[in-house]
This record gives structure tokens, C-alpha cells and sequence, in this order.
């Protein structure tokens, strides 16, 4: 039994917060492509437009792939990686409670990472 909840809980995880990344997070900046790619944070130094589609590349797709679970713990990578760039980097002289929120969610993806998809995955 303590399998199963686990498992339950694993998905619950995956699928509430991919869609609450996707949803407003990644929708946005994906259909405001065009307009932002020449504005976007360049924390990186590889172009606003190269940083504007890691962002959507990772807050919409890797999120399809951790909800459906799969390859969950590849997919995470690149998104702890934007995380850490936002919160330290684009958000780095901001106050804590800036700055805290991409730190909760690279925090629930390096849970995902270490735990993978659980049972209910489509492939891990």
C-alpha cells in the first residue's frame, strides 16, 4: 500500500505542477513569442531569443513529458537548470519573496528527479 500512495502522490505532483507551469508560466511566453523574443532576460549571454526558447522549451514541453511521465527525470534537468537561472541569476538582487517562487519549483522538480515518474508513467 505504501507503494501505491507513493506512486498517487508522484502523479498528483507531476500532473499539478507541469500544468501550473504550463498554465500561465510557459502558455504565455510561447504564444508571445514574436513580441518578447527581442526583449527577453539574456542572463546567459546566448541571445534573448536563445534564452526565450530554453524558457519555453522547458516550461512547455518538458512539462507535456513530466505529466505524461515520461523520460520525468531527463525532462527535469533542463527545468531545475532554468530555476536556478531564475531565481539566482534574473531574479539574483531581487528581495527573497521575488525570488522564491522559482526556487519552490526547482525544489519540486529536483523531488521529481530523484523519484522519476512513479508507476504511473506512460515510459520511464
Amino acid at each position: 500500500m505504501a507503494g501505491l500512495t507513493v506512486d498517487l502522490g508522484v502523479l498528483v505532483l507531476r500532473i499539478g505542477v507541469g500544468l501550473m507551469m504550463i498554465f500561465p508560466h510557459g502558455w504565455g511566453k510561447l504564444v508571445g513569442f514574436g513580441s518578447r523574443m527581442s526583449t527577453f532576460p539574456d542572463p546567459l549571454g546566448i541571445g534573448s531569443t536563445a534564452s526565450l526558447t530554453g524558457t519555453v522549451f522547458t516550461e512547455v514541453f518538458c512539462q507535456v513529458l513530466i505529466i505524461l511521465g515520461i523520460k520525468t527525470r531527463l525532462a527535469s534537468i533542463p527545468v531545475i537548470f532554468t530555476m536556478i537561472v531564475a531565481a539566482f541569476m534574473v531574479h539574483g538582487q531581487d528581495p527573497w519573496k521575488v525570488k522564491e517562487k522559482a526556487v519552490l519549483y526547482g525544489l519540486v522538480y529536483v523531488v521529481l528527479f530523484i523519484t522519476n515518474g512513479g508507476k504511473f508513467s506512460v515510459k520511464n
